[in-house]
């Protein structure tokens, strides 16, 4: 009896584990939905802002089109849903760090908050350097392919799906520090490993930035690689610096 009963408290143990694991999924998906509504009420406004470094890489004689009947609404559903995603991304990193933070000590739930700020601002700060610093001079070096006899008529799917997926690359990449902050914490690397391999992780950079970056200029190839080195420091800081307060606390 002793062991069917143990049984079953491990049972229920991992059902409240998924339910858990619902609850957090439902608060994400409910924000995404209030802010993907609220994007769509300025659905045309967001994505005119959002084709401003190509229109300012466009002749005057150019214009954006769109080929099929329903490509302009996905487009801008796309567009809302996206923007909805971007103001959603504050609340998905705090409902994914309350799922773990059961299994954290409590210094580490101390952790919680900074790390759910420093990672939000990361990926935004990553999608607006992209947007404000590498869009510019990607578009209007990919724009000046055209010739007197070849004209660029980009149409609206062609470049949101550029455009979007770039934010989300940039995005993505800015969390460097934070990830490389969090392997040394789980002790997988340590800041002396880092600095080591260094000169490793400069070629690994430059051929990410090679591959996200939409151009072959060096130009943009060093927009993304530079900050990205940038980004490797502060990330051996942060390891330096809780990687010894692990060693200290254990």
């Amino acid at each position: 009896m002793k062991e069917e009963g143990h049984q079953n408290n491990g049972t229920m143990s991992f059902i409240q584990h998924l339910e858990e694991l619902r609850k957090r999924i439902i608060v994400c998906l409910i924000a995404v939905c209030i802010t993907f509504a609220g994007s769509y009420a300025f659905k045309e406004k967001l994505f005119e802002i959002l084709m401003l470094p190509l229109e300012h890489a466009m002749s005057p004689d150019q214009d954006m089109i769109f080929t099929g009947l329903t490509e302009a609404f996905f487009c801008y559903l796309k567009t809302a849903f996206i923007a909805g995603l971007l103001f959603a991304v504050p609340v998905i990193m705090y409902e994914m760090w309350l799922f773990v933070a059961p299994g954290l000590y409590e210094n580490e739930k101390r952790l919680l908050l900074p790390f759910v700020s420093l990672s939000s601002f990361f990926f935004i700060g990553g999608a607006l350097f992209g947007y404000f610093v590498v869009f510019p001079y990607a578009f209007k070096y990919l724009m000046g392919f055209g010739t007197d006899y070849v004209k660029a008529f980009p149409s609206m799917r062609e470049y949101l799906s550029l455009a979007s997926l770039l934010l989300f690359a940039f995005g993505s990449t800015f969390e460097l520090p934070l990830v490389m902050t969090l392997l040394a914490k789980a002790h997988v690397v340590s800041a002396s490993f880092l600095s080591k391999y260094r000169k490793y992780a400069t070629l690994l950079i430059f051929t990410a930035a090679a591959i996200i970056t939409p151009t072959t200029d060096p130009f943009n190839l060093f927009l993304m690689a530079v900050p990205l080195m940038i980004l490797y420091e502060v990330g051996i800081i942060g390891a330096r610096i809780f990687g010894k307060k692990v060693k200290k606390e254990a």
